[in-house]
């Protein structure tokens, strides 16, 4: 039978009272009833210990947002033009997907005259590499280059394509044709 000191005692304070008498004693000594709640007292002390609060919800069961009803959420399906514009952003593709595009609609951005004369290369650090059919329409290409920069920045922003370069024809070399010369060629006249 439990003493009155016993039954002053706490639920609280069982588990101070027991520390560090072995299991078996407190099985000898102790009802079972007792034995029980004194365990339980003790995981409620370890999972206050922990944070926990036994009887309180999940907080994740509270942070997760319902999902139904006819509101957007985030697992409503997107169209492809959303989700690859996300993707372009997400890896900072944009200015060059976009001047790839307009390199692709060349003779719709520069019209027809230009494009039958003229043709776009290559499109590296904001600068533009455009190489003309002859050295007559490079010049006159030169000479339209704020012009062209006016139809880039209008395409695909503002600074974006900074600098155009209008490179020539590319001539013939010395290493082939009808009038090629074994060995150094042309360039041992020079030497």
């Amino acid at each position: 039978m439990p003493s009155a000191a016993d039954e002053e005692r706490t639920p609280d304070d069982l588990p101070r009272a027991t520390e560090g008498v072995p299991v078996s004693e407190l099985i000898s000594l102790t009802p079972p009833g007792d034995v029980a709640r004194q365990a339980l007292n003790r995981a409620r002390a370890a999972a206050r210990a922990k944070g926990l609060y036994p009887g309180a919800q999940s907080r994740r069961i509270l942070a997760e947002p319902r999902r139904s009803g006819p509101g957007k959420d985030g697992r409503d399906p997107k169209l492809f033009a959303e989700t690859l514009a996300a993707l372009l952003q997400q890896r900072g593709w944009v200015q060059e997907v976009s001047v790839g595009g307009v390199i692709g609609r060349w003779r719709e951005v520069v019209g027809n005259d230009v494009a039958d004369h003229c043709t776009p290369e290559t499109f590296e650090d904001d600068a533009l590499v455009v190489r003309a059919d002859s050295t007559a329409w490079a010049t006159q290409i030169r000479l339209l280059i704020p012009r062209l920069l006016e139809l880039m920045e209008k395409e695909v922003g503002k600074d974006v394509v900074q600098t155009i370069t209008v490179l020539g024809p590319v001539g013939p070399g010395f290493g082939r044709g009808p009038r090629s010369v074994r060995g150094r060629g042309a360039r041992d006249t020079y030497g």
